[in-house]
């Protein structure tokens, strides 16, 4: 299949106009130069800063920095600092890659001893600029072979950087890295020793964790400046893999967790607003929220012939209140704009791109473009060699950019019609989820950090 390169390359020409229109209807405060969590500054994997539509191991890569040890988790920028997080084995295996399936040649990552660290590297030379120590011991938990103690993504105000290593503690430090407090919030099981990946996110002076687990599930508040514990509030759910969001709507900001029961808390006191039965099914996918919609859904399971249900997307309006989508008060419907029982939503979040939501399948390189109006599916196409996707796309202007295992980003044109317009291939194992940040894309590969940058 020939790519029409130039066509990409024309359609950036117009990007900053579309960017212009987007950071209005997101609000005045972004600022193209921050990336400051998971998907964004709105969680949204929407760029609102223009990045090189062309790149390769070599091609517009401004520098390169490796990684010392495992993590999928997302690199976040702050101006000119970018923070990561890693587990680096304190005894590595110099004959393997620490991201490789350690079972495989009967090494059980449970037994390593790890130091889990937090890196800030200067964006614009790709220096080093600290590496502090948050922990080292042994894990308190087991983790699945594809899953790394440092999945979760930190998040940053621009006046410290919170880093939560799951069951391993929550830390706070300083822009300099000092460590400013630290927290253990327990140490519970998780489904099958698969391990976690809830990042964590941000509110004014509030941090929240989403703790689902397999013992005693809960949803907690911390303050920012002392880690104090302002609320919590137990939930009646097993392990879950999404990460909460804040939802700014019309009429209120709202706290949403994903479940088997999507649940909507007031961000000031935990208490709950609303709560949608997903039908079970598995969160892993986060939530998008954009303006007055929020989209949520749960990835559909059926393993062994055992239907453990899920799969439907739904379309949420502000302002709902109990119990929403029953049968018995027909009222509650009142909230839900459409769902869709085959939206194909599983590990990557979704995205907004021209009218349409994209969500790609984790295995099969199939990517589902629905209307995001109506919740009519529009096409269901699977992407010429493209290989299993684990990260979730972003847009840019017009486009959505799909990064499959193989570290291949396949670009998509946004709309009805399913185009591929272009591909970039870094040969390397990606499951991490990029940043972009003051015209540049932050590229984390199982080994390395590239500075994608004209």
């Amino acid at each position: 299949m020939a790519f029409n390169f130039s066509s990409v390359l024309h359609s950036h020409r117009i990007f900053f106009a579309a960017f212009a229109v987007a950071a209005l209807a997101f609000g005045s405060h972004s600022h193209a130069d921050q990336w400051s969590q998971f998907r964004g500054d709105h969680a949204s994997g929407i760029a609102e800063t223009s990045h090189p539509a062309r790149w390769s191991e070599t091609e517009n890569v401004a520098w390169v920095h490796p990684m010392r040890g495992e993590g999928w988790s997302c690199p976040v920028v702050w101006n000119d600092r970018i923070f990561l997080t890693e587990a680096v084995p304190s005894e590595p295996d110099a004959n393997s890659n620490t991201n490789d399936d350690a079972r495989s040649r009967g090494q059980d990552p449970s037994q390593k001893t790890y130091q889990w660290q937090v890196v800030c590297v200067d964006s614009k030379s790709g220096d080093e600029l600290w590496r502090k120590t948050a922990r080292e011991g042994q894990p308190a938990l087991e983790r699945h072979s594809s899953n790394t103690y440092a999945t979760e993504t930190p998040v940053t105000d621009g006046k410290h950087v919170y880093a939560y290593f799951g069951m391993m503690g929550v830390y706070c430090f300083d822009m300099d890295g000092e460590l400013v407090w630290q927290r253990d919030l327990g140490q519970h099981a998780m489904r099958a020793g698969w391990g976690t990946s809830s990042s964590p996110a941000l509110l004014n002076d509030k941090l929240f964790l989403q703790v689902d687990n397999e013992e005693q599930s809960f949803l907690v508040a911390l303050d920012t400046a002392t880690g104090e514990e302002l609320w919590r509030v137990d939930r009646d759910e097993p392990s879950q893999y999404s990460s909460p969001i804040i939802w700014k709507n019309s009429l209120r900001e709202e706290l949403i967790v994903g479940g088997s029961n999507y649940r909507s808390y007031d961000p000031e006191t935990g208490d709950l607003l609303w709560q949608l039965n997903m039908q079970k099914g598995r969160s892993s996918a986060t939530p998008l929220a954009v303006g007055d919609r929020l989209y949520a859904g749960t990835e559909y399971r059926n393993r062994g012939g055992e239907d453990d249900g899920g799969g439907f997307l739904f379309a949420i309006t502000p302002g709902g209140q109990g119990q929403l989508g029953t049968t018995e008060d027909p009222s509650s419907d009142e909230f839900i704009a459409w769902k869709n029982a085959e939206s194909g939503i599983q590990m990557a979040s979704p995205v907004l791109c021209k009218d349409h939501l994209y969500l790609l399948e984790r295995r099969s390189g199939v990517v589902h473009c629905i209307n995001a109006d109506t919740g009519e599916m529009v096409y269901e196409k699977r992407i010429p060699r493209a290989r299993a996707f684990w990260s979730s796309p972003w847009v840019m202007g017009e486009e959505v950019f799909c990064i499959d295992t193989n570290g291949t980003t396949f670009i998509l044109a946004g709309g009805p019609d399913f185009e591929v317009v272009a591909k970039n291939e870094i040969d390397e194992l990606t499951w991490s989820t990029p940043a972009i940040a003051d015209g540049a894309l932050y590229f984390r590969t199982a080994s390395k950090l590239y500075c994608i940058r004209d």
